[in-house]
């Protein structure tokens, strides 16, 4: 079926998120030297690439928990102070690290007739972001968790999106950088798929064939391109 709509990841293809991640992992560590856990490079590398091998839903509660070795009160505590720093770290960084040439792309998409969305587990501010930088207008679909609750890989969150957009999700392409939130619940439904190979997920595998995404893609450009095939077909 042709696609007529396409739903992106806010975190990875548009908000490269690269001070972000290097901030809630340094905010990690602080947190467990805090519980008296110290923690060297290599041991942390090796917690990041557990959580994201193993699919967990928050990788940054999982590499606390990895790193606690079991001890359940002292990961509890760690995580909650990582939590309260969240607008430390959004005040930081000033809103959305918007990748380059994504802009351009969005508003080529939008001009040709292509109806766009959003599938994001984000605050309800993301929103107010991507206005703010001149592209939350080409988006029809405007929720996030944020404002509905939903969190992929939820199949309700890309089901209400399609609803809102007006079409079925076989009509619909998700673009996104995870494959356990992304790829694998858009597939689900019979959504065609790009992985946008980026940030902490970006070495992540898929557990079977039924979880491979239609293309993979590095770079803008590339993505472009993809979507332009798979439009075309």
């Amino acid at each position: 079926m042709t696609v007529r709509g396409i739903l992106f990841d806010v975190g990875g293809p548009i908000d490269t998120e690269v001070m972000y991640e290097r901030l809630i992992d340094a905010h990690i560590r602080e947190a467990l030297a805090d519980e008296g856990i110290a923690v060297d490079d290599t041991a942390y590398e090796a917690a990041n690439a557990w959580a994201v091998g193993s699919f967990a839903p928050n990788a940054y509660a999982a590499i606390i928990w990895r790193l606690a070795d079991g001890d359940r009160m002292a990961a509890e505590r760690a995580f909650a102070r990582v939590t309260a720093r969240g607008p430390e770290r959004q005040t930081a960084r000033g809103g959305i690290e918007l990748r380059e040439g994504i802009a351009g792309l969005v508003e080529r998409l939008h001009s040709v007739g292509l109806v766009l969305g959003l599938a994001a587990n984000q605050p309800a501010t993301a929103v107010a972001d991507l206005d703010r930088i001149g592209i939350g207008k080409f988006f029809a679909h405007r929720e996030v968790t944020g404002m509905h609750g939903l969190r992929k890989p939820d199949t309700r969150l890309f089901l209400r999106a399609c609803d809102d957009l007006g079409f079925d999700p076989s009509e619909c392409l998700m673009v996104g950088d995870r494959i356990d939130n992304d790829i694998a619940p858009a597939r689900l439904l019979g959504m065609r798929t790009v992985l946008f190979r980026t940030g902490r997920h970006a070495a992540q595998q898929p557990r079977s064939w039924d979880e491979l995404p239609d293309a993979e893609v590095d770079s803008v450009d590339g993505l472009e391109a993809a979507i332009g095939r798979m439009v075309a077909k």
